[in-house]
């Protein structure tokens, strides 16, 4: 009986999504503008992808099923052959997995192994915290240091900070908001990872090659929003401003939480499941291996130098060759610091493995983005709604930005909103006006409105893994974080829409 009624109900839905598909693959598409699409079943894949994500709690299902969805509608069943090899089968998706799988990942493996992130982090914690603003204020230096976003952020941040902010009375909300509001907010707005990487990947596609010529126009656009990421910016300057304690409007419960902390010393709700965060972090440095600081510095000082002077001096982006070095340098030093070359590889190896669920979302998140392309999706879009949108172009910023914010904490993901939203959303702000400053707002309403719920979401792993590093209740976390991210959320979307005025008025 559950499975016709309470657990499994999300499957009588994924039967409708396969029922509809298979309908529509009986129809013939319509052509707008040399381009087709198969009228609001065009939507089916990208929106059937979002609701079984939010019903399953597992991107991996969620994307396949959208990108089979799309094989339905279209007709075309072997999506191996039409969607799968097209898309990952790509240099554009090569340099993906480039500087994902093997740079980014390879440099977190030998960090574990040469401990020269945590021995870091570790030192300035004993060293310099010596209050509760200092403790917290550490935490969002770290959060800014470790800019890469997600696991790194909030691992590295969480599990060496706590127990200092522990000792300084800290509550464990308090802790989880600033650690979890310096991973994606702080990878949007300074770039030297590898999200320019990925979301190129999704833009510089041939639906959008009128106004996105390659991927390094895509990259370059990613570069020119950030100054108009404001969700971005406010989240990471609300959070400095919690962490000082200057910030005047923290919201009821946080505010309860921090009086609980100083008054009675407890770290936790009366209430709360804390999660635990030993197993989290686990070094694996071989015996007689000595961590330094410059196992932390050079890799990272390569990685900025190599990706920042070309670009100030040449105009040229030089990010994969700037992590691939990164990942040499810190190899070869712990190397010539008396590490064993079997040991470093393996180093490598490990760092390289634990990403790889990462990279098989990516694949499946540009394939998707390829199906939406094929299935005429932004064609439809456009036709349906730049009539309205063309007498107030204004709103769309804003818009845009809603209607990822609402995605974003449905899924718990931002790249897979970007997987689902920029192929549909880009052609349509084109469309509306082909107006550069008007398409770099919309850009940065989009990358700030995904990340709010990367932030936000309970079945985010951002969200998670805050609250496991920090040692907090997850809902207790998220009820004390919300009010701060929606304040930050509600300036942006004004001023996106004050920006569009002024430009479209």
């Amino acid at each position: 009986m559950k499975f016709l009624t309470g657990g499994y109900s999300w499957v009588w839905l994924l039967l409708f999504c396969v029922a509809t598909a298979l309908y529509a693959g009986t129809l013939n598409p319509v052509l707008v503008e040399q381009q087709q699409h198969y009228g609001v079943l065009s939507l089916v894949p990208a929106f059937a992808t979002l609701i079984i994500c939010f019903a399953t709690r597992n991107v991996i299902f969620a994307l396949f099923m959208g990108v089979v969805l799309g094989g339905l509608v279209t007709g075309q069943h072997n999506i191996v052959q039409h969607f799968l090899i097209p898309s990952i089968g790509t240099t554009r998706f090569a340099e993906i997995l480039l500087v994902y799988l093997w740079a980014l990942g390879g440099l977190l493996g030998i960090w574990n192994r040469n401990g020269g992130a945590f021995h870091f982090a570790q030192h300035v914690s004993q060293n310099y915290v010596r209050s509760r603003r200092s403790a917290m204020f550490f935490a969002w230096l770290m959060g800014m240091i470790f800019h890469q976003g997600g696991t790194i952020s909030t691992v590295l941040t969480g599990t060496t900070v706590r127990p200092v902010a522990d000792r300084e009375k800290v509550a464990h909300e308090e802790l989880a908001y600033v650690v979890d509001s310096t991973a994606s907010p702080v990878a949007t707005i300074i770039p030297f990872n590898v999200w320019p990487v990925y979301v190129a990947g999704l833009i510089a596609i041939p639906s959008m090659s009128h106004f996105i010529a390659d991927n390094d126009a895509a990259v370059a656009l990613f570069f020119k929003a950030i100054p108009f990421n404001f969700y971005g910016w406010l989240a990471v300057t609300f959070t400095l401003l919690f962490a000082l304690d200057k910030l005047p409007l923290i919201g009821k419960k946080m505010r309860a939480a921090r009086t609980r902390a100083l008054e009675t010393g407890e770290l936790d709700g009366p209430n709360a499941e804390p999660m635990l965060s030993k197993e989290l972090v686990t070094l694996h440095v071989p015996e007689g291996y000595q961590p330094s600081m410059l196992d932390f510095f050079v890799p990272i000082l390569v990685l900025l130098g190599v990706c920042i002077v070309p670009y100030f001096l040449y105009d040229t982006l030089m990010i994969f060759e700037a992590f691939g070095l990164a990942v040499v340098s810190a190899m070869v030093l712990s190397i010539i610091r008396g590490m064993k070359v079997s040991d470093a590889f393996d180093g490598l190896i490990e760092g390289i493995k634990g990403v790889t669920v990462g990279a098989i979302i990516l694949a499946l998140a540009v394939t998707l983005a390829k199906v939406s392309e094929n299935l005429g999706a932004s064609a439809f879009v456009i036709e349906y709604t730049s009539e309205f949108l063309t007498t107030v172009p204004f709103i769309l910023p804003g818009l845009l930005m809603i209607i990822c914010m609402v995605v974003s904490f449905s899924v718990g993901s931002s790249w897979g909103t970007y997987a689902v939203v920029f192929p549909i959303a880009l052609p349509l702000v084109y469309a509306i006006s082909p107006d550069a400053m008007f398409m770099v707002l919309a850009f940065g309403a989009i990358m700030g409105g995904a990340v709010f719920g990367d932030q936000c979401s309970p079945i985010s792993d951002t969200t998670i893994l805050s609250s496991l590093a920090c040692g907090s209740d997850l809902m207790d976390h998220v009820y004390t974080q919300l009010p701060l991210a929606l304040t930050a959320a509600g300036i942006s979307i004004a001023l996106y829409t004050a920006a569009a005025l002024f430009l479209t008025g």
